[in-house]
């Protein structure tokens, strides 16, 4: 595994790169994608970080896992590839921006255009096997990505973090309350937003609304 990662980030996370349990973890990523189908691609583990640099950051959404269909993960948290059909936390994404701000629902899945204006899609576990979800967990990745909250909420002020589902929620303690913003709600899986858990949160303007208090430059949420 390259650790190919935009300097920005590298100028904090270095340290964690020297430690050992990132050296048996790039070892184990190296030997799974060796022998087996995993995703994302080995030049997308990182496309999060690569899309939205530090100095760039404004908001943060946790993921658990990436998916773990043909072409469907390209390293951001809840994103599929263009022309992939919409997995259904997705779809209840979309359909929330829908009544939140009235945004059409997009054809493409690929939430790049949201990372690219400060949206770090972040999931714990940035690789998995094929057709094998969590296949990958309690391997590494999630002390690297705890670090990464960790490091946001030392070095940045005024970050909103969506904490959607239980997992998520459970990251609020590596988060400085008195310096960042956190919303959370349920997740947007079916399950959860079938029991009203998710509907409803309105995240999306309550995310340019912190933004234009602080006269951030908020973000477009459309996809096309």
């Amino acid at each position: 595994m390259n650790v190919s990662i935009n300097q920005s980030w590298k100028t904090y996370l270095s340290p964690e790169f020297e430690k050992p349990y990132f050296s048996e973890l790039v070892g184990f990523v190296k030997k799974e994608y060796a022998t087996n189908t995993c995703y994302p691609k080995g030049s997308e583990i990182f496309n999060a970080f690569n899309h939205c640099k530090f100095d760039d950051l404004k908001v943060v959404i946790i993921g658990q896992d990436p998916y773990h269909g043909p072409n469907q993960a390209n390293g951001l948290c809840f994103s599929v590839n263009d022309t992939i059909a919409h997995p259904p936390s997705l779809i209840n994404i979309f359909k929330e921006l829908q009544m939140d701000i009235n945004m059409p629902y997009p054809k493409s899945g690929n939430l790049m255009p949201w990372a690219d204006q400060g949206v770090l899609l972040l999931n714990a576990t940035l690789t998995v096997r094929a057709h094998e979800a969590g296949s990958h967990q309690r391997k590494g990745w999630e002390t690297f990505t705890d670090s990464v909250i960790r490091v946001i909420s030392e070095h940045q002020n005024d970050i909103v973090f969506l904490l959607w589902g239980g997992f998520a929620k459970k990251k609020a303690k590596l988060i400085d309350h008195d310096k960042h913003h956190i919303l959370t709600s349920g997740h947007p899986s079916p399950l959860s937003a079938n029991r009203g858990y998710w509907f409803g949160n309105k995240h999306f303007s309550k995310v340019n609304s912190v933004l234009k208090s602080l006269h951030v430059e908020e973000i477009d949420w459309r996809i096309n």
